[in-house]
């Protein structure tokens, strides 16, 4: 299983929240490529960057912090927040990045994501963050109608690289992760599934590593200390 360390971006500078909440933000670095270089110095294969502004905003604005960070490290980086258009697609990819990840895009524009699909084959993600069950929306400020299984099935079929699946509740909040909800989504596609959202201890790590997702992103827990990137990345491995 992968771990992927997250970068998140806001005013140029690495943050976390809490659920989600721009209210609750916790500062855990000036310089975004720093910390790139930290985690891939301590094992990691890959990492999850997310600009926050942009996925507020709609638009990309931690575009100086990103390009450092690519040119920084050796490693395939994916990135989710403000990409919602085709001209951010091909900007993005022309940079370096590896993925990209689109959320509310493809909630509200199914028809426009699902030609980027077949435009840009692999290369992009679908990030469903999920309240209680139905997928939140603009920076997790809108919670709809619609359940978080039912639009990874359809999305799906198209030739998406896979799924990053985000329980909004356990964010931030240190509490480990929604297991049984990562198990079912991962049940529920053919596409590799990607766990995010309350990673704690190097047992929760072995937890969702029999789930049959592919990987986990890992925030908090990182910056604060209560997991080590190294005690991860063996959990990982203990389980085959």
């Amino acid at each position: 299983m992968q771990i992927w360390p997250a970068i998140d971006l806001r005013g140029g500078k690495c943050v976390r929240l809490r659920q989600g909440d721009y209210g609750q933000e916790t500062v855990f670095g000036e310089d975004p490529a720093a910390m790139a270089i930290r985690w891939m110095n301590e094992g990691a294969g890959q990492l999850h960057l997310v600009d926050l502004d942009g996925a507020r905003g709609g638009s990309l604005a931690n575009r100086a912090a990103i390009g450092a960070i690519l040119e920084a490290v050796r490693i395939p980086c994916e990135l989710g927040g403000g990409i919602r258009d085709e001209a951010t697609i091909v900007d993005l990819l022309e940079m370096g990045l590896q993925r990209l990840v689109i959320g509310t895009q493809a909630l509200k524009r199914p028809a426009w994501f699902r030609a980027m699909c077949q435009q840009f084959p692999g290369r992009l993600v679908v990030g469903i963050d999920a309240r209680n069950g139905r997928v939140a929306t603009d920076g997790w400020l809108e919670t709809s109608n619609v359940e978080a299984a039912t639009l990874a099935r359809e999305l799906a079929e198209e030739p998406i690289a896979g799924i990053i699946y985000t329980d909004i509740a356990k964010d931030g909040m240190m509490e480990g992760p929604n297991v049984t909800a990562m198990a079912e989504m991962a049940a529920a596609v053919a596409v590799p599934v990607i766990a995010s959202g309350g990673v704690t201890t190097a047992d929760d790590v072995r937890r969702l590593a029999t789930t049959g997702v592919a990987g986990c992103i890992i925030g908090r827990a990182l910056y604060e200390g209560s997991l080590t990137l190294s005690d991860a990345l063996a959990a990982a491995r203990q389980v085959p």
